[in-house]
């Protein structure tokens, strides 16, 4: 029964877009990148197909399409007859490229028809907006409503299109469809994770141009009180404290007064009130320093979100031990695990003094024995070992880094700068405390510290099958590892296929950022 309903399902129209469910449905049709005329032809033709087969059983129907602006095939949603659908078919025929892809523009227009139930978004590139955008709007305009939202990627070439209506979906509680004309890709199997180019080929190895720090380390010189420019370091030259005295000749105590043109009375960091020289000049001078300074935190976070920074973070220690999760629910995306482990080899890793990689399942495989120099060939041969990895077995966290710790890291005391990565999916097979334990003894007096990369993949965590011998939620398995990280000293990075979702050393970055926002409107 379930083989008869999968196979009905990667069938004619359910396979190009999915099964379209409620009874009074949006269709939003992308026509951004239809400039190729049979990619048109072939898109206007399961269009068709669609309409035939799922969207001719539906109440009511309403067509829009968008590019830069939008466009509606009638005002209102239709009742389904045979008129309303020759005129659907008509409008498919029509569709022509028009522009950038303005799904803002698109949700303000559609989601304001109250009547629907259902909306079919067919997205074909990336959208003008970023997520957070879209989301917020989606959210707000949803709040309250009950709307079937039914997204679709269709022959879409970029994986930031792709990873973003996904994501989006997922936030409006919505369902998500990937079809490609060269492989279909279903709900089960992330289309960014498909193989990148050259995936097997030897790694391109670069050499880094600065020196790795963790955002806190670089907060110490580029930080707004490293630069004086603090607010009360910058206001204090000018700042008195109202001075209250007795006065002989006059026989009585006499309290200082501020003269309104030329000072004003300011609440300083400690609660106290001070007389504050306003010097206009200075102030300007200020303001424009800390909206530079913005600036440039914004650029380090920029810089912190691409390539392997995204994945990994900023790898910092000179001797590195990287703990790869390869248990059985990572199948689907061992290539993107393997392409991850590639970034980080070819970007990060050739200035280092040694490293070693330890791949876990329900068993622990250690790429060598001890740590071994970061020369080129040593990064290749380790590339090398990466691609013959498998995914097996549960994660037996707890026995990976045990064999960092009293292995690789045997001599930690007689080294600085040592550090170990963790690239996971999901929650460790041991209890949280019990590893928080173990890394807050082994950390503890030595310069070693635990990162913890997190990979959400937005999927189910079984679809192989397999029955992790832990279940947690993403929210809950962060949650979890934060605590971990905090025991040892280290750093959390939660990412996926949508981008960061929460960095340390982009937090205090953010954090440095208010400060300075603070600092202005204070002025």
């Amino acid at each position: 029964m379930m083989k008869q309903r999968i196979q009905w399902l990667l069938k004619d129209s359910r396979k190009v877009f999915g099964l379209v469910k409620g009874t009074k449905v949006g269709l939003v049709v992308d026509v951004s990148g239809l400039s190729d005329r049979p990619r048109l032809e072939g898109f206007q033709k399961d269009l068709l197909f669609l309409i035939d087969e799922q969207l001719c059983y539906k109440k009511q129907l309403f067509c829009l399409s968008f590019g830069t602006e939008t466009s509606t095939l009638w005002e209102s949603p239709k009742n389904v007859g045979v008129h309303v659908l020759g005129e659907a078919r008509q409008w498919v025929q029509q569709l022509a490229p028009a522009g950038g892809c303005n799904l803002l523009k698109a949700f303000k227009h559609v989601l304001a028809v109250k009547e629907l139930n259902s909306l079919v978004i067919i997205i074909r590139s990336c959208p003008d907006q970023s997520l957070e955008i879209l989301a917020d709007y989606a959210q707000q305009c949803m709040l309250g409503r009950r709307l079937l939202v039914h997204a679709v990627t269709y022959d879409c070439g970029s994986p930031a299109a792709i990873a973003t209506v996904k994501k989006l979906a997922e936030v409006v509680s919505g369902r998500y469809h990937c079809y490609s004309s060269k492989g279909e890709v279903g709900d089960t199997i992330p289309c960014f994770l498909s193989k990148p180019r050259k995936h097997e080929g030897p790694l391109i190895i670069q050499t880094p141009h600065c020196l790795a720090r963790t955002s806190t380390e670089w907060l110490k010189t580029n930080g707004l009180k490293a630069k004086k420019l603090n607010l009360y370091q910058v206001l204090a030259p000018n700042a008195f404290s109202p001075v209250e005295e007795f006065v002989p000749i006059l026989q009585k105590t006499v309290s200082s007064t501020l003269h309104e043109k030329a000072m004003m009375q300011f609440e300083w960091h400690d609660g106290t009130v001070k007389n504050i020289h306003v010097d206009l000049p200075i102030l300007y001078k200020y303001q424009k320093l800390l909206a530079k300074m913005v600036r440039i935190y914004e650029k380090r976070i920029n810089w912190l979100a691409v390539a392997s920074r995204r994945i990994w973070g900023s790898v910092c220690e000179r001797r590195v031990v990287i703990l790869v999760d390869i248990s059985v629910p990572n199948s689907t995306c061992i290539i993107h695990i393997q392409h991850s482990l590639r970034l980080l080899l070819e970007e990060q890793m050739s200035d280092k003094d040694c490293f070693n990689i330890i791949a876990f399942g329900s068993h622990i495989m250690p790429w060598q024995m001890e740590l071994v120099p970061s020369q080129p060939e040593n990064l290749q041969k380790a590339w090398r070992w990466v691609l013959r990895l498998q995914c097996n077995g549960s994660r037996n966290f707890m026995s990976a880094l045990r064999r960092a710790v009293e292995v690789d890291f045997k001599e930690k005391d007689k080294h600085k700068s040592q550090g170990i990565y963790l690239l996971t999916t999901g929650i460790p097979d041991q209890e949280t405390h019990t590893i928080s334990a173990y890394v807050a003894e082994a950390c503890r007096g030595f310069n070693l510290q635990l990162h913890v990369c997190l990979f959400s993949v937005m999927e189910d965590a079984d679809s192989c099958g397999i029955i992790p011998a832990r279940y947690a939620t993403p929210t809950e398995t962060a949650i979890a590892f934060k605590e971990i990280v905090q025991a040892a000293n280290g750093r959390f990075h939660w990412f996926g296929e949508a981008g960061i979702f929460e960095s340390d050393d982009i937090t205090v970055l953010v954090s440095e950022m208010e400060k300075a926002k603070n600092y202005s409107q204070k002025v």
